[in-house]
């Protein structure tokens, strides 16, 4: 039995007679944010329009007094089940913390359930997830392991938005331009030959994260090579390691901070030491990548926000306004964090 009461203090949706509880409404919202009815549809359908801590302010106050647009609502008699699946390759994976809660966020003010899919970075997971949860509204992909074929295919009959896929609709967190800023970063420490450690085979992100990372360096006069592919995860570290000291490279740029992490593990171990003999730069600035011993130099993103705006460009394909042409593609800027994982290139490599 609930027991909670409420004091006098306390403010929550109206009852209406009889005890039946009253939908909150957009005046509701825009009441307890503090802004106009007319700032709280903005934001919640086209939030690129409103200042960013005016818009996280409206969903959480949405999201406070489980606000559902009438647009939304209206869906349900429609056959809709206002759930979106949201499908990530690895729930364990810190970088897709961010991207579910934002899209948890999102979806929740704007009336929708979030259903979460781990895929367990599998191509064949991912397709039969398509498949079989055809009742969901739309999806959300983050880092498809699909091919292109399979999502052009899958998008003709299903409404999605992909992040960090070369496919439309999509989101793209713009790591290659970081990765510049790493090979620069790399070079004005006397850095002269650099190994890339891979993602998986299948990852869209790190196969373009190489091809910047190969022409960039050229144009600098620096050496590259490439060693993996590897599992994003910690235990691939030590093999990755290995491989890496075999390679003759002062320093690595690693596909994830995972990865990273347990590199600098190994290295450890081996009585390398990092960053006098090697430098590692990570990527995501995942929680903990400051914590490490020593802390991770990385690419920083705003993957919060990616997922936000996966999801916003999905309800604009649900709900779609007469007369408004519906986002197709969204670039998320990155930037180089430096830390002490990075230094001056050693004047002998450890081998």
């Amino acid at each position: 039995m609930d027991t909670t009461t409420s004091g006098p203090g306390d403010e929550g949706p109206a009852d209406t007679p009889g005890g039946v509880e009253k939908m909150p409404t957009i005046r509701d919202v825009a009441k307890l944010a503090g802004v106009a009815t007319s700032t709280v549809s903005r934001a919640l359908s086209n939030p690129a329009r409103v200042n960013r801590y005016t818009r996280e302010r409206i969903v959480e106050a949405a999201a406070q007094l489980n606000y559902v647009p009438s647009s939304q609502a209206q869906g349900l008699s429609n056959g809709r089940t206002n759930a979106v699946a949201v499908l990530v390759p690895d729930i364990t994976n810190p970088f897709y913390f961010d991207i579910i809660r934002g899209a948890q966020h999102q979806l929740k003010a704007a009336g929708y359930t979030q259903v979460l899919v781990d895929t367990e970075e599998s191509s064949e997971m991912e397709l039969e997830a398509l498949h079989r949860m055809r009742s969901a509204d739309g999806f959300i992909l983050a880092a498809s392991r699909l091919t292109d074929a399979q999502l052009a295919e899958v998008s003709k009959t299903q409404p999605l938005v992909t992040i960090n896929r070369a496919s439309t609709p999509s989101v793209v967190i713009d790591t290659p331009s970081a990765i510049v800023q790493a090979l620069e970063h790399l070079a004005s420490l006397g850095h002269r030959r650099v190994c890339y450690v891979s993602g998986p085979a299948t990852s869209w992100s790190s196969q373009k994260r190489w091809e910047v990372l190969d022409e960039e360096s050229s144009l600098r006069g620096m050496e590259t090579c490439r060693i993996g592919p590897y599992a994003p995860k910690t235990t691939s570290g030590a093999a990755a390691a290995d491989a890496a000291t075999r390679t003759g490279a002062t320093a690595c740029i690693v596909f994830n901070d995972l990865l990273a992490i347990g590199m600098l593990q190994r290295l450890r171990e081996r009585g390398i030491r990092v960053p006098e003999d090697v430098s590692i730069v990570g990527c995501d600035d995942i929680f903990g990548a400051d914590f490490c011993n020593p802390p991770l130099t990385t690419i920083a993103s705003p993957i919060e926000q990616a997922g936000r705006v996966a999801v916003t460009m999905l309800l604009s394909q649900l709900n779609p306004v007469p007369g408004a042409t519906i986002r197709q593609r969204a670039v998320m800027p990155t930037h180089l964090t430096i830390r002490a994982s990075t230094g001056p290139a050693p004047d002998n490599v450890h081998g």
